[in-house]
């Protein structure tokens, strides 16, 4: 999946508590819910080793 400000591939990156998609070129963070429309099956097969992604 690639970055909609610059393009780049998006990492999925997961803190306590929360799961996050961050751009390796401008660092940009999105929410789960911002890119749900666009997410790749490569993106959806990683976000599917969480049992739950909170929304905040």
């Amino acid at each position: 999946m690639k970055c909609r400000k610059c393009g780049e591939p998006l990492q999925v990156q997961r803190r306590c508590r929360q799961v996050r998609l961050r751009c390796s070129g401008c660092e940009k963070e999105y929410q789960i819910h911002e890119v749900a429309a666009d997410l790749d099956p490569e993106t959806e097969a990683q976000l599917e080793r969480f049992t739950c992604i909170i929304y905040d």
